[in-house]
């Protein structure tokens, strides 16, 4: 069986089973992007001892799995972290280099290497959980149009990239970190997002969250995250090209891994998050 089959076959499964756990929200969507969180954290983390790195693999596994669930804590006023939290996860992890590596296992490093991975996994992907329940919407339809306007654009961005790359795709864009990748292909993946913004924002944003951007602005945004989409895809790229692997697992069949599904949104659910953020009114309570 090749790729594209299975690819087609996980994507008929998994794209109504996510649609539907984003329209349920709370703990539905908490668990979902807390799991991927997880596997995506796991990945990373491997791939970094592949290059001879040793984080701190478990706790940073924990912790990306933890952040969006305290996300949905907060959403539900059951806690509000305070930020002195962020400075006692530093120091367990420290304490945990302390006893784990000691001063020849590079615990600096190992520190800081976990919470990156924490804080690109965990902490992105608990964006799509802060545009469900954006303070300027209300209800579940519009909760999901918000979330699926990165995801759509992102879908678009990678879908054109790699039909225009296909057919007329000759001069590499960055050949030594993913040698696939073309300007044509970049450049195709642009116009797609633009094009899929502007009706998303046109037809489906004014119905379904009752916002509605104008035409130069929904250019705007859809060529910003366009552009999100693409480094996100090259900065995972850059980092399976130093271990020198194809895909930062085997988890999903035609896919590759958690990462690999990810690592777009990475980059476009934060930024889709601020730049919708500055761009709606507050919604009347």
């Amino acid at each position: 069986m090749s790729d594209f089959p299975k690819r087609l076959a996980f994507a008929v499964v998994a794209a109504p089973a996510v649609v539907a756990l984003v329209w349920l929200g709370g703990a539905w969507l908490a668990v979902l992007l807390s799991v991927a969180s997880g596997l995506a954290a796991h990945e990373f983390f491997a791939l970094s001892r592949d290059t001879g790195s040793r984080p701190l693999h478990a706790h940073g596994v924990t912790l990306a799995a933890l952040v969006p669930l305290l996300v949905h804590a907060r959403t539900l006023g059951l806690w509000v972290p305070p930020v002195s939290l962020l400075m006692l996860v530093v120091l367990e992890l420290l304490v945990a280099a302390l006893f784990a590596r000691g001063s020849a296992g590079k615990p600096l490093e190992a520190v800081g290497l976990t919470l990156l991975g924490v804080f690109y996994t965990g902490g992105m992907l608990a964006f799509a959980y802060g545009l469900r329940y954006h303070p300027y919407v209300i209800g579940a339809g519009a909760g999901t149009a918000l979330v699926a306007f990165p995801l759509l654009l992102t879908w678009g961005t990678d879908t054109g990239a790699y039909a225009v790359g296909r057919w007329l795709g000759v001069r590499k864009l960055m050949p030594t970190v993913s040698p696939g990748k073309t300007v044509a292909g970049a450049v195709g993946g642009l116009l797609a997002a633009v094009v899929i913004g502007v009706i998303y924002a046109r037809v489906a944003l004014p119905s379904w969250a009752m916002v509605t951007l104008r035409l130069p602005v929904a250019i705007g945004v859809g060529a910003l995250l366009s552009v999100a989409a693409q480094l996100g895809d090259l900065v995972e790229s850059m980092f399976k090209r130093e271990v020198g692997v194809k895909d930062s697992s085997h988890l999903i069949p035609g896919h590759g891994g958690m990462l690999d599904r990810v690592d777009s949104l990475l980059f476009t659910l934060p930024l889709g998050y601020v730049l919708l953020s500055w761009l709606l009114v507050p919604a009347p309570r």
